[in-house]
């Protein structure tokens, strides 16, 4: 089978489109015939030795944590699949899990069925995204109907489905992000939007329940300003969560990180809510497995407005 690995961590140029044996799955486990992979930023911070890499326990690595596909066969004791079922799941994290291949093992607990009306390239770029924004929310989040949420990255991979789950569960949404992105964000719900790039927020916002961070470092710690005093923030980017906490703490404000997990029930309700229509995840792109490394090369600017998504053949 074909897959993408690196052999050694560095920049894109180190992905490799490789020939190699199809793996078997083991008790617990189903083999996937893979038909979309979602790209995130921790991928190619991974690759590049930071993101995950600690947990990458050898060489080569095959990134990707989310995936869409066909149940191809059984290990043992699986019962709740059958061969030909359509899948989809975020597994493994933050230990390997090989999806950027036209085959991968999965753990069954970890997947989910794909419901019909989602397409697996869709299906494919919701695991990791939705789960983080997910858990985000109602579990670090505490969030209850009616209170005010702000979005930071509204527009970003995480930030589109964080707006769109708080709306749809009874918040009133604040999103940032580039004046290009304001329709978007109105389509999203968003009740109010601010153009980061001529606004600050924390001049704006005062009283907000909720933050959630999709952005970190400078500007996470000014949009401090932004939440009332019972309020709290949820920084996604981990590599400034520490300063982003003690920056809270400094404020008496409630912050706290966030590594999503897998879940295979949140999920589900996440594919329904997205065949549905009430939660619409947006593509930026979507490329073939081949062009991994461009992929790389576009999530790394920071620009992409929704998930970018390999298909398979």
């Amino acid at each position: 089978m074909k897959a993408i690995r690196i052999h050694d961590f560095g920049g894109p140029e180190q992905l490799r489109l490789e020939e190699i044996d199809c793996p078997v799955p083991g008790p617990g486990e189903v083999l996937v015939h893979n038909r979309a992979a979602g790209v995130n930023p921790i991928d190619w911070k991974t690759c590049s030795g930071g993101g995950a890499s600690s947990f990458i326990e050898s060489m080569p690595f095959c990134p990707g944590w989310e995936f869409a596909g066909t149940v191809e066969s059984l290990g043992e004791g699986v019962d709740q699949f059958r061969p030909g079922d359509e899948v989809l799941g975020f597994t493994n994290f933050p230990h390997a899990a090989g999806c950027y291949a036209e085959y991968l093992v999965a753990p069954a607990d970890q997947i989910c069925l794909r419901p019909a009306a989602l397409d697996p390239v869709s299906a494919a770029g919701l695991g990791l995204a939705g789960l983080t924004a997910w858990q985000a929310l109602f579990e670090a989040g505490e969030f209850k109907s009616g209170q005010s949420v702000l979005v930071l990255a509204a527009a970003g991979g995480v930030g589109h489905l964080a707006a769109q789950l708080a709306k749809c569960k009874g918040a009133y949404v604040i999103g940032t992000a580039s004046g290009t992105n304001k329709a978007f964000l109105q389509s999203l719900g968003c009740d109010d939007i601010i153009d980061y790039t001529r606004q600050h927020v924390e001049n704006l916002i005062h009283d907000a329940d909720l933050i959630i961070d999709g952005v970190g470092g400078e500007a996470a710690i000014k949009a401090l300003d932004c939440l009332n005093p019972h309020g709290r923030m949820v920084t996604l980017p981990s590599v400034t969560a520490a300063e982003v906490i003690a920056a809270g703490e400094a404020k008496g404000v409630k912050v706290c990180g966030i590594r999503a997990r897998p879940d295979a029930a949140q999920l589900h309700e996440l594919a329904m809510l997205a065949s549905s229509g009430k939660v619409m995840l947006t593509l930026a792109d979507s490329l073939p497995l081949e062009q991994a490394a461009e992929a790389h090369r576009l999530s790394a600017q920071g620009h992409t407005r929704g998930k970018l998504v390999l298909t398979i053949r």
